[in-house]
């Protein structure tokens, strides 16, 4: 049992509040039953979430709908489950959704973990999207720093010339200054 998985247990065990299905879902090797759950009325969040990332670190992409929606929920211990379990499902949409989640401005508040799985990812939608989202975060007084510090990061562990200009306008942001240089080191040609 990996360290995530040990972790969404160790969560979920208290939203399960006892119920049986929780052991069955924790221990099952069917994946049936697990995409059975992500489809049948009625479930529980906490059964769907355990079933989608069993699904998604296993690979099996019925969990992709699902764990778009977790990665996109306001409960970042959900984000991060989802995002651990999108990284290992590999599927090709992964990316495009990801992407489509960072650069939402009326979702910044929760775009954090969208942001660090684009750049796990290293994917042709990162740098784009990741540059998209820091643009938007430059402004004074914008709330949302930690998002951007995270775009900032981001595109300096990507290593990618295009992400130069949205750097160098970092660069005077008392939250990422030091970040933007940073990365801004790690370019080619610095």
């Amino acid at each position: 049992m990996d360290e995530e998985f040990r972790s969404l247990m160790d969560r979920l065990e208290a939203e399960a509040d006892g119920s049986p299905l929780y052991g069955r879902l924790a221990a099952t090797e069917d994946a049936e039953e697990l995409a059975r759950v992500l489809v049948e009325p009625h479930r529980p969040l906490w059964a769907r979430e355990m079933a989608a990332f069993r699904l998604g670190c296993a690979g099996d992409r019925r969990a992709f709908e699902a764990l778009v929606l977790l990665l996109n929920h306001r409960d970042p211990e959900r984000c991060v489950s989802a995002a651990h379990a999108l990284a290992r499902l590999a599927d090709p949409r992964t990316p495009r959704a990801a992407a489509a989640l960072a650069t939402n401005t009326l979702r910044t508040a929760y775009a954090l973990h969208p942001v660090r799985l684009l750049t796990a990812l290293r994917a042709p939608e990162s740098v784009p999207a990741l540059v998209l989202t820091l643009q938007g975060l430059l402004a004074p007084g914008e709330p949302h720093w930690r998002v951007a510090l995270a775009c900032v990061e981001g595109l300096g562990h990507l290593g990618d010339d295009r992400a130069r200009p949205v750097l160098t306008a970092a660069l005077p942001h008392p939250r990422l200054g030091r970040a933007a240089a940073e990365a801004l080191s790690r370019l080619p040609g610095e």
